[in-house]
This record gives C-alpha cells, sequence and structure tokens, in this order.
C-alpha cells in the first residue's frame, strides 16, 4: 500500500503546519522550511498558483493521502451536488482512518491508518483494512474483539487521550472501543483554518 514516507515534521515546516502533534514543538523552534536556503531566503509575497499549491499539499498531508489518491478524490467531489470544496473536505472527514483518529482510538491519523490497515477494526461486524474506504450514516466502527484483548487497547487512555469535545457527527463508545457514524460532518467539522477554494481553484486552472 503507497503511502508517504518523509518526515512528518520537515513535511510540517515545509507547510507552516503543524500536520502531527508531534510537530507543534518543532514548528515554535524552526519557524522556516526546511533546507539552508530555505532559512536564509528573503520573504517574498507568493504567487496565487503558490498558494493554491501549498494549500493543496498542506491538506493532502494533513490526511496523509498521495497526490493520486487526492486528485482522484477531488474529481469525485466535484461530480456530486453541493460546492465541490466543501464535498471534498467531508469524504476527507469520512475516510476509516480519520474517522477512528476523530474518535480518539489514535494520537494521529498516521496511527489511525495503520490500525485500519493492519485490521484492527470492524465495519458494520465486517473486518475492514482499507483506510480509505468511506463511512455512511449508521455505520459502525469498533476494535476487533482480538484486538480489544491487546496491550493497546488497555492501555488506550495512556496511548491516545479522548478528544476534548467528539464531533457532532460521531458517537463514541470508549469502553466498547467504538465508534457510530450519526450523520455526515458538515464544514466546521474539519480544520478551520483550510481554504478549500484555493485547492478548487488549483485542480480548475
Amino acid at each position: 500500500m503507497a503511502r508517504e514516507l518523509q518526515s512528518i515534521v520537515k513535511m510540517s515546516r515545509r507547510e507552516g503546519y503543524a500536520l502531527h502533534p508531534k510537530a507543534h514543538k518543532a514548528l515554535v523552534k524552526r519557524t522556516s522550511p526546511p533546507g539552508q536556503q530555505a532559512a536564509n531566503a528573503r520573504p517574498t509575497k507568493p504567487s496565487q498558483y503558490a498558494l493554491q499549491l501549498r494549500e493543496k499539499q498542506k491538506v493532502k498531508r494533513l490526511y496523509g493521502l498521495l497526490e493520486r489518491q487526492f486528485s482522484k478524490l477531488m474529481r469525485e467531489a466535484s461530480r456530486q451536488q453541493g460546492q465541490s470544496g466543501e464535498v471534498l473536505l467531508q469524504m476527507l472527514e469520512r475516510r476509516a482512518d480519520n474517522t477512528v483518529y476523530r474518535a480518539g482510538f489514535a494520537p494521529s491519523r498516521r496511527a489511525a491508518r495503520q490500525l485500519v490497515s493492519h485490521g484492527h477494526f470492524l465495519l458494520n461486524d465486517t473486518r475492514v483494512d482499507i483506510p480509505s474506504i468511506q463511512v455512511k450514516p449508521g455505520d459502525v466502527l469498533r476494535f476487533r474483539d482480538h484486538s480489544l484483548k491487546s496491550d493497546y487497547f488497555k492501555n488506550l487512555d495512556d496511548v491516545s487521550a479522548a478528544p476534548s469535545t467528539i464531533p457532532a457527527w460521531l458517537k463514541v463508545n470508549r469502553k466498547k472501543g467504538e465508534v457510530e457514524v450519526k450523520s455526515i460532518p458538515t464544514r466546521d467539522d474539519a480544520e478551520l483554518d483550510i481554504n478549500e477554494q484555493l485547492i478548487v481553484e488549483y485542480y480548475s486552472r
């Protein structure tokens, strides 16, 4: 399965955005993009294309997708009713790995992706190992019985603290290790500092 192997901290510095919880401290210490030339470069006003590209790269890396996966999702979003940018974010939020992350069962999307791809979850009582699968209202994701007995789940509170606010589109039973999808996520359920219109403009060139 193809995945992004570059350092998440280095990618976070390149985008100027914490793509992973552990990247926050690194961005405080070093705010410039990686590389000596970038650190010494004079600040310049980015072009509209540069803004579009960086926003696309930021969101793509935030959700852990490769370019081919992301562009395919954008095409699918543009074919659906509604504003393409908002539909794109809804589809990203509805990925199985993101659902596991939003439910607080993993400390990051990368960790959630690994849990799903290793087959630790059931989707509607059927084993699932595809992180990109789209969940829909009424679906239930839960740890497999075998996985509930693992050290990971027994120490879940140490590994991943429950979010202070569970998104309204999810209903989480942390003791049972399950999450029910109650509704389609709204735009406000994704990160607010994403400018999805720039992504739409990038792919509309």
